[in-house]
């Protein structure tokens, strides 16, 4: 193996660019995987976790790298595409054992780990070899000066146990804050049981909500079911009450009463006239708060309300006219205004004047298939959804469809890679 020296940081490698001996680009280096072999002897380095096209992470042993430069790491073409599962007595470096506190050996208090060095043996083999730390709480009172110093220790100048302390769920959620709710929802999927609640539970509200609007069914009722009532029914305000909706579905009778009790009444109403409609219809899927305005209204009005942040892109993308009351059901609904047509015109312009009269509302009745036939026929990220009596009661999004049609654990399911682009087993 070619590297541009015997020893290798891993925070200097995060982000490079992986490549197979063509030059094709596989992914980008996300992690690396240790075997832990116990206190007596420094753990094994195993694999890398690249992100591969689709935000997917695949394992890569190091015996297919071949080379890691500054700019670029490469390795054989034979990669299975499998998603990586962290097994047995594995550790992952970024994820795991950066932020570990770690007791000196010479006595001059802890540290904090903020990178792992490896080197090749003369067998091929990879291990870790050094840390780069940095001096935490000292022992004694004439090194305190020492404090927040940082040093690169070997492997054996640290104290076995310290290693055991795990990264702290409050130090996996600052270190992973920019990451997308989808994103950090298969981390959050992939993790056993203890510490998927762990993270979950130091997660802020809004955040946590949005993050339980990507996992899985079990994963929701786990979560939320972990929470006191209180907490369980905050978070569920900061859902979209069609996904506070169907989570509650899953709950038994006598949780999901208390938890709609605690919530506040005009967020409980909601999700409770949600829930009267059968299954697979547009009014069980619906969003009750869309963009409604009424034909008054500017287009410069109009733009505000479409700028606000949590809006999705498909619910900005329209407008939605009706009578007074604007609240759902509203008064009679009128039309609906695309954010195109509001780019056409002045800001001045009356929405009554430039609303779209003849796309034609489903019924808030309807089966989720007309309500796909609808968006696909009209090209629409959004539609209106009306009761019986012509008032708009909320609008159906593409992705409100699509959650519907899709299986329900696709989330959870793998895409089976094409046998040409793997190379058999993962330990192969």
């Amino acid at each position: 193996m070619s590297t541009n020296s015997t020893r290798v940081f891993v925070a200097r490698l995060l982000g490079l660019d992986v490549f197979d001996p063509l030059g094709d680009r596989l992914g980008r280096l996300r992690d690396v995987v240790v075997l832990d072999r116990g206190p007596a002897k420094p753990p094994l380095v195993v694999g890398l976790v690249v992100e591969v096209p689709g935000k997917k992470r695949v394992f890569v042993p190091m015996t297919r790298v071949t080379s890691m430069e500054a700019g670029q790491i490469i390795c054989t073409g034979l990669v299975n595409l499998r998603r990586f599962e962290q097994r047995g007595a594995e550790m992952l470096v970024v994820a795991e054992m950066f932020d570990r506190r770690v007791i000196l050996a010479d006595g001059s208090g802890s540290a904090t780990i903020e990178d792992i060095g490896m080197e090749q043996a003369r067998n091929g083999d990879w291990y870790v070899s050094q840390l780069f730390v940095r001096r935490g709480h000292s022992m004694s009172p004439l090194r305190s000066l020492r404090r927040n110093e940082t040093l690169i220790v070997d492997w054996n100048e640290v104290y076995q146990g310290g290693r055991n302390e795990p990264q702290s769920a409050t130090t996996f959620v600052a270190s992973h804050e920019d990451l997308k709710p989808a994103d950090f929802a298969e981390a959050l999927h992939e993790m056993n049981d203890k510490r998927r609640l762990e993270v979950a539970s130091e997660l802020q509200d809004e955040r946590l909500a949005d993050v339980l609007q990507e996992l899985p069914d079990d994963d929701q009722v786990q979560i939320l079911s972990s929470l006191d009532l209180e907490r369980a029914a905050d978070v569920l305000e900061e859902m979209d009450p069609d996904d506070a909706a169907d989570l509650l579905a899953e709950l038994p009778e006598e949780q999901k009463e208390q938890l709609l009790q605690l919530m506040e009444p005009e967020e409980a109403e909601d999700v409770r006239r949600l829930m009267e409609y059968e299954e697979n219809t547009a009014g069980s899927i619906m969003t009750p708060v869309p963009v409604i305005l009424p034909p008054e209204a500017t287009v410069a009005e109009a733009l505000a309300h479409v700028r606000r942040e949590e809006l999705t892109p498909a619910l900005a993308s329209a407008i939605f006219v009706c009578r007074p009351p604007l609240e759902t059901p509203t008064g009679r609904y009128l039309g609906v205004v695309h954010i195109q047509q509001l780019l056409r015109y002045p800001p001045p312009e009356a929405l009554g004047n430039i609303v779209d009269t003849d796309l034609e509302p489903v019924s808030d009745h309807a089966a989720v298939s007309e309500v796909a036939r609808m968006l696909a026929t009209y090209n629409l990220n959004a539609v209106a959804v009306v009761n019986d009596a012509g008032r708009l009661v909320g609008a159906v999004t593409v992705d409100d469809v699509l959650d519907q049609l899709l299986p329900e654990d696709w989330r959870a399911q793998e895409e089976e890679p094409p046998q040409s682009m793997t190379g058999g087993a993962r330990r192969g």
